[in-house]
C-alpha cells in the first residue's frame, strides 16, 4: 500500500478511536442525565390511556397537501435556533458532527465528518455514507404529536415544534430512523439499552415542554428506560 495511503487510513482510525474513547457508553451513555431529573419529567408529563387517531395529518407540502407543521427544516418558525440563515437540518447537523469541514462559499454547508449515533452508539464516518446517510430525527415523532394534540395547535406553534433542535431534534444514522419511523416507547428504544436514558429524557423534555401528553404503556417504558439512568451524587 502507499505510503499516503497508509497514513491516511492510520489518522481516520485514530480519529475513529479519539471520538469512541470520548463517547464510549458505559452504564448509561455520556451525556445521559441522573435518574432524579427522568423521574421528575414522568411525574410532571400528562398521561392519557391511549393515543388517539386524529384525521388531517399531512407532513408533505407538496401540491395540495395540508404540510400541517410547516416546510421540512424551516428557518422562520421562532424555535430555538432559527432565524439564522441556515436550515434547522444544516444546523442539527454541524451541531452533531464531528470534526465536520465548512463547504467553501456556502455558509451554512458542512461536509464529512463523525458522528457518534445517539441511538446506537456507533460511529458513523460521513466520509463514506454521505450527508444522506444522516437523518435528523424527531424524538417525539410528529404523526404522535398531531394525535396527541397538536392537531389543535396553531400553525405557528406546530412549526416551532417541527423545528426545535433544542428539545426534539438529534442527527442519527439513516437505517435506525427508518426503523424507529414514527414510533413511540412502548414499541420503539434505541437499539443499545445504555442509550435509553438518554431517548427518555429527551422525548419527555419534548412533551413537557409543549404540554403533549404520553400514553400509559408509553409512560411504562418510559419509566424502565428512566431506571437504567445514573443516579446523581
Amino acid at each position: 500500500m502507499p505510503r499516503r495511503a497508509v497514513a491516511a487510513a492510520l489518522a481516520v482510525a485514530a480519529a475513529l478511536a479519539a471520538v469512541w474513547w470520548a463517547e464510549r457508553p458505559s452504564g448509561s451513555a455520556p451525556g445521559s442525565p441522573d435518574r432524579a431529573a427522568v423521574q421528575a419529567l414522568l411525574g410532571a408529563v400528562e398521561v392519557v390511556p391511549e393515543r388517539p387517531r386524529r384525521p388531517g395529518y399531512e407532513r408533505d407540502c407538496s401540491g395540495a397537501s395540508a404540510c400541517v407543521f410547516g416546510p421540512a427544516w424551516s428557518d422562520t418558525t421562532g424555535a430555538p435556533g432559527s432565524g439564522n440563515g441556515c436550515s434547522t437540518r444544516l444546523d442539527v447537523l454541524a451541531r452533531d458532527l464531528v470534526r465536520a469541514a465548512a463547504v467553501p462559499g456556502e455558509a451554512c454547508a458542512v461536509s464529512g465528518g463523525l458522528l457518534v449515533d445517539p441511538y446506537t452508539g456507533r460511529i458513523v464516518d460521513v466520509d463514506r455514507t454521505g450527508l444522506r446517510g444522516i437523518h435528523v430525527d424527531h424524538v417525539y415523532p410528529l404523526s404522535a404529536a398531531w394525535d396527541l394534540g397538536a392537531w389543535q395547535w396553531p400553525a405557528g406553534l406546530r412549526a416551532a415544534f417541527a423545528n426545535d433542535m433544542d428539545r426534539n431534534l438529534v442527527a442519527v444514522a439513516g437505517s435506525v430512523n427508518t426503523h424507529k419511523s414514527d414510533s413511540t416507547p412502548a414499541d420503539w428504544m434505541p437499539p443499545a439499552p445504555d442509550r435509553h436514558c438518554f431517548y427518555a429524557a429527551r422525548y419527555l423534555t419534548a412533551a413537557v415542554a409543549y404540554g403533549l401528553p404520553v400514553t400509559v404503556d408509553d409512560h411504562d417504558a418510559l419509566a424502565v428506560a428512566a431506571d437504567r439512568c445514573p443516579r446523581g451524587r
